[in-house]
């Protein structure tokens, strides 16, 4: 029988999740209602399993009168003899909110006294603009937490800020049945990063380490230092409804990396930014995304895996349903020479390419240097892979390439109901070197020659 705790939690989670639906979203512009208005939604019924989310779609919706709008036009919720809550503001603690004045510390003590709460939290960030130096987040906290970000987090543009930890600005650490939402936006203000790039230390605007049982949702990110969003030893996530930007020369702003990450679901979000809308390496599992639209940028990946001869697991990672326009790159597993390990049981279904340089892609010769790589014998093994109902248009000559590994070949590749044609009106084509693949239905075009 669950515990009397564990049920004010479920029944705190339900409640910010359901009402914020339906007010938070309403008041923040609805970061989907007009981009996405072409978009026809083509996972249902895809297979994906909700039950593998109990934390979110479970118990009951009876305990509305729980929430009140606060004279800020801020979500608050009422204390009440099944559930008390404490609200705290970072303007409790001094924050100016002008998007000039060092707010940072403000932000630091409003999250501490918020962590520290035996009652569940809600630290609320108003409709403002917050100049912030890197922050760290620390848990575990002593409840269950909601950030509310209303108003516009913008990090510091003087790069000297963060000799500290040069590789996050905002990160939440070890922190339990987390919330974030509210509609605002979080501005990396990464131009400063972009003109010095350096691959070696990759910034992370928002970044969630060892979180457990994490939504983050409804919310605006864009021109990141680097990377956007990033779960690194997260398990139980939940991140929708999110608007990610950066320019399209911007380097290395990947949108939402995943890594070393197990129960994820990504969906109902827009990503464009200067690199992969959405990356999944190493140690990630049941990864599923929905509904996501990408572009520009350099699409949908799996890896880079093996760098350095390391040893790489991936699995279980699903794409239902997407849309990627003039990327440079579909859906693709990327992996290196001389590493180990595997990525298997991988899906990508339901998926619309306009104008998309290399529509499907595996390259397990993948060689991110100046200098050649040489040719190694071990690889990642790539094997179980379906790609189904994949439609639209190239950019380029090779619609479907597998330049697969000598000595480990790609096994269990299936297409089915495949088009894709040449937007210049050429034949599209198929290349393909050591790979075992089975065709179901029309596919086009179709590997003839694989080498094994």
């Amino acid at each position: 029988m669950m515990s009397l705790k564990k049920f004010l939690l479920s029944i705190f989670i339900i409640i910010i999740i359901n009402i914020i639906s339906s007010i938070s979203c309403d008041r923040s512009t609805n970061l989907q209602e007009n981009t996405l208005e072409d978009f026809v939604d083509e996972a249902s019924g895809t297979g994906y399993d909700s039950q593998a989310y109990p934390s979110y779609w479970s118990m009951i919706d009876d305990s509305k009168d729980l929430i009140e709008q606060s004279t800020d036009d801020v979500l608050t919720l009422k204390s009440s003899d099944q559930v008390a809550v404490t609200t705290v503001s970072v303007h409790d603690f001094g924050a100016k909110g002008d998007g000039e004045t060092d707010d940072t510390e403000a932000f630091v003590k409003a999250w501490k006294v918020a962590c520290s709460s035996k009652n569940a939290a809600v630290l609320v960030v108003p409709q403002k603009i917050y100049w912030l130096k890197p922050i760290r987040f620390s848990g575990p906290c002593l409840s269950q937490l909601m950030v509310q970000i209303v108003g516009t987090l913008e990090a510091s543009d003087d790069r000297s800020d963060f000799r500290q930890d040069g590789k996050h600005w905002l990160i939440f650490d070890s922190v339990r049945k987390l919330l974030l939402d509210g509609g605002g936006t979080i501005n990396g203000n990464g131009k400063e990063w972009w003109q010095n790039s350096c691959k070696i230390n990759k910034s992370k605007a928002l970044a969630f380490y060892k979180c457990k049982d994490l939504i983050v949702k409804n919310l605006k990110i864009q021109d990141a230092q680097q990377i956007h969003l990033s779960f690194q030893k997260c398990m139980n996530v939940l991140a929708s409804n999110l608007s990610i930007t950066a320019p399209e020369k911007s380097p290395n702003t990947d949108g939402i990396h995943v890594t070393n990450t197990q129960d994820i679901l990504i969906t109902t979000s827009i990503i464009s930014t200067g690199d992969d809308c959405i990356s999944i390496v190493s140690g990630s599992e049941k990864v599923q995304a929905m509904n996501i639209t990408c572009g520009p940028g350099h699409g949908i990946s799996i890896g880079s895996l093996g760098s350095g001869k390391s040893e790489a697991y991936v699995s279980e990672v699903a794409l239902y349903g997407a849309k990627l326009i003039g990327t440079t790159n579909g859906v693709r597993i990327k992996t290196w020479q001389g590493g180990s390990g595997s990525a298997n049981n991988i899906t990508f279904e339901n998926i619309e390419m306009l104008d998309v340089t290399n529509p499907i892609l595996i390259d397990q010769y993948y060689c991110d240097s100046k200098k050649p790589c040489k040719e190694q014998k071990s690889a990642v093994q790539v094997q179980n892979v379906l790609y189904k109902n994949i439609k639209g248009t190239s950019a380029s000559d090779v619609a479907i390439k597998f330049d697969c590994s000598k000595n480990f070949p790609c096994q269990g590749i299936v297409l089915q109901d495949i088009k894709l044609e040449h937007g210049g009106g050429k034949t599209a084509k198929a290349l393909c070197n050591n790979i075992n693949f089975t065709s179901i239905g029309v596919v086009s075009p179709l590997c003839y020659q694989a080498k094994l």
